[in-house]
């Protein structure tokens, strides 16, 4: 059986935040070549996350959503349950899994083989220990290698003075990486590498070694394991605490803890939280045409005010788009109607209720978290919860009164859309989206009762 593990929020600290913001313009700039030139650009589609949740929960794969960072839960968990890890992240190669790792890559996904009665996929297993020994340098030293060859935490080709490790690959074919690790053959400890690391920058003052050694130890601590946190969630369904996640003790309600390790509120609450700040993502997209996020702003300004209350003057930084550039866009929170009556903290000792979101999500960037937060209201103040969405949605009641109940939502997300969206949706767009709606709707209803019919026949049988 696999289990999942997601990534949870941004780094408080914002040791990744030079990083995060080089693939997110690196993003925009593919988003645009995809729009104009067609080409595979590798640009997810805006679904992809929801429906990869969808598949796991559908086929019953355990799945976890960490506060913060995964990798160090994953190594910890895989560690614990002596299992391989199964990733395309680089990290990997760093942290001494015991059972290795499974590079998503190396998988033959079409060549299944047969053995017996079993039927499997042939893939390869990388050791850090076993490549260690290949290229002759101590385990230890493998986080001083990824600090020193840049992760995502440090970037040391990129400072005043970038250390040439090419020199010491005495190879044909030198580069920068295998010279990096001739080089760190000679040293036995971490501290003594970095220190000499540091003493081959030529030019740099005393005080900028003094904070390049600081960042490179840095990053070398993300490599550290703590013990797992995940192993409870698992077994019992007891989500973890979250510790060190927050800057300010009490900001994130208890309540939200179970709901977030189940992936059912999405990190980007955290990220509103804690360091009020949202990144949208980026679909495939002309420069000259505006972003698609501009015209559901409004449904997040709704969020940002059931997640901050109305206490003091706060604004959200939005990560987006402007042409080719990425801007970052101070947010008001809204503060109006029933929103103002809703209070984050009491939203405790409440089921969450299933959301079905359509395919106009990949238009309204934010509904998701809208409408889960909502639906963490109690049976009782139902009709608070419908006028926030009404009033958020520029909709009334009375003019969904005469749709079935299934398609109220996606109706009013709709009108939405064809008011706010630049430039105006093609008649042809908006009537392929009513067929899909209506055609979905009737499978859905056929589905329910031949499921009813045969509950029916099992029960009299």
């Amino acid at each position: 059986m696999p289990y999942v593990v997601l990534d949870g929020g941004s780094d408080h600290t914002d040791k990744k935040l030079e990083t995060v913001t080089l693939r997110a313009e690196s993003r925009i700039k593919k988003a645009h070549q995809a729009a104009v030139g067609g080409s595979n650009e590798n640009i997810l589609p805006q679904l992809a996350k929801i429906v990869f949740r969808q598949t796991l929960a559908r086929l019953e794969v355990p799945m976890a959503q960490c506060f913060a960072e995964a990798d160090p839960q994953i190594v910890a968990l895989a560690n614990e349950w002596q299992c391989p890890v199964l990733s395309n992240d680089s990290d990997f190669y760093i942290f001494n899994l015991s059972s290795g790792l499974l590079p998503i890559s190396h998988f033959k996904w079409e060549e299944v083989e047969q053995s017996g009665s079993q039927s499997y996929i042939p893939c390869k297993t990388y050791h850090a220990n076993s490549f260690c020994i290949a290229l002759e340098i101590k385990p230890q030293l493998l986080p001083t290698f990824a600090a020193l060859a840049g992760n995502d935490y440090v970037k040391l080709k990129r400072m005043e003075s970038p250390i040439d490790w090419v020199q010491f690959d005495p190879s044909e074919k030198p580069s920068h990486l295998k010279g990096l690790l001739c080089w760190l053959k000679g040293f036995n400890e971490p501290q003594e590498a970095l220190e000499a690391a540091v003493r081959l920058m030529r030019g740099v003052s005393i005080e900028r070694k003094a904070k390049v050694l600081q960042s490179l130890s840095l990053g070398m601590d993300e490599y550290q394991v703590p013990p797992s946190s995940l192993t409870k969630f698992f077994i019992h369904g007891m989500p973890p605490p979250f510790l060190a996640v927050e800057k300010e003790p009490g900001l994130i309600p208890d309540w939200m803890r179970l709901p977030l390790t189940q992936a059912r509120l999405t990190a980007d609450v955290l990220d509103v939280l804690q360091l009020q700040r949202m990144s949208l993502s980026l679909p495939v997209a002309h420069r000259d045409m505006p972003s698609s996020n501009l015209m559901s702003r409004p449904l997040r300004q709704v969020m940002y005010g059931l997640l901050l209350g109305g206490g003091k003057p706060i604004q959200v930084e939005e990560s987006d788009r402007d042409g080719l550039q990425l801007k970052l866009i101070p947010v008001e929170p809204a503060f109006r109607g029933v929103t103002q009556r809703l209070v984050l903290s009491s939203l405790d000792k409440v089921k969450l209720l299933q959301v079905h979101i359509f395919s106009c999500y990949m238009f309204l960037n934010g509904i998701t978290e809208l409408c889960v937060l909502l639906l963490c209201r109690p049976q009782a103040e139902l009709s608070e919860r419908l006028q926030v969405l009404l009033e958020a949605l520029q909709v009334t009641e009375s003019s969904l009164r005469n749709l079935p109940p299934q398609l109220r939502l996606p109706v009013a997300v709709t009108c939405f859309w064809l008011q706010r969206a630049e430039p105006p949706p093609d008649n042809r767009l908006l009537k392929v989206l009513l067929l899909g709606l209506s055609i979905g709707d009737s499978l859905r209803h056929r589905a329910g009762i031949k499921h009813k019919h045969t509950t029916m026949l099992q029960v009299v049988m």
